[in-house]
């Protein structure tokens, strides 16, 4: 086992030589809640091969509202009614073997149903159909999610808006910890480990104020109520992602 470091945190974010996206994507509109939680729990969580990556000795999981986009395969245009939808996941932060630090989904809610199926078929991801509705009014959004088959106290409701911009923030940064990632790692059937790369840009990051109606996302992951306000909550306009295909980790 590698600790990450400094290089490490930087390599994943150069494109992939000598390999093609296979998707397209844009992330619109991104809401970044935080809450410190213990790492010793989520490691507990993690399927052999993944740790538990922490700032300042704290976990941290991730609820990320946002706008998925021009969603398209390599070949591909964008099509009306299946491009466009919402989506909402759970996440933690995490590092292989190799010091490669990423991200781990708890959950991927979305209100496309075969987005949901095709992410859950060709990238073994977590996701789940859900009723997601996004009302914008002035400078705010109003999201909330309901995942279908669930009881209602589940729901997940927040207002947001988008404040003033950051300055450029630093390697160091607790920002760069959480929103500067970009593998995920996930594991299929028979438990076999594997990585995928995105590129995109930097975040450019604003100031939010937030206010969270209901919360159950947490619960349903089987983690306790979070009753604090999160310990960070940043917004981004968003960035333009290329997807590359999964990689087997050996």
């Amino acid at each position: 086992m590698i600790v990450p470091t400094s290089e490490h945190r930087l390599s994943v974010r150069q494109r992939p030589n000598n390999r093609s996206p296979v998707m397209y994507q844009n992330w619109e509109k991104l809401l970044f809640l935080h809450w410190k939680w213990n790492a010793e729990e989520i490691q507990k969580t993690l399927p052999d091969g993944l740790f538990v990556d922490t700032f300042n000795g704290s976990a941290y999981l991730g609820l990320v509202p946002f706008y998925m986009r021009n969603i398209r395969p390599r070949f591909l245009p964008a099509v009306w009614g299946i491009s466009n939808f919402l989506e909402m996941n759970l996440r933690t932060y995490v590092y292989d073997k190799q010091g490669r630090p990423g991200v781990w989904f708890y959950s991927l809610d979305a209100n496309q149903w075969l987005a949901v199926h095709c992410a859950k078929t060709f990238f073994n991801l977590p996701y789940f159909n859900a009723r997601i509705q996004a009302t914008e009014k002035k400078d705010s959004v109003h999201y909330k999610v309901q995942r279908k088959g669930v009881d209602l106290k589940y729901d997940t409701e927040i207002v947001y808006d988008q404040g003033n911009l950051l300055p450029e923030f630093s390697l160091d940064s607790l920002e760069f910890f959480l929103v500067e990632r970009y593998l995920l790692f996930t594991v299929d059937r028979n438990k076999t480990l594997y990585s995928g790369q995105v590129y995109h840009e930097p975040y450019q990051l604003y100031e939010s104020n937030v206010e969270i109606i209901s919360e159950g996302t947490l619960e349903l992951a089987g983690f306790k109520k979070a009753y604090h306000k999160p310990d960070h909550v940043i917004v981004s306009q968003g960035v333009v992602v290329d997807v590359f295909a999964l990689e087997e980790l050996r």
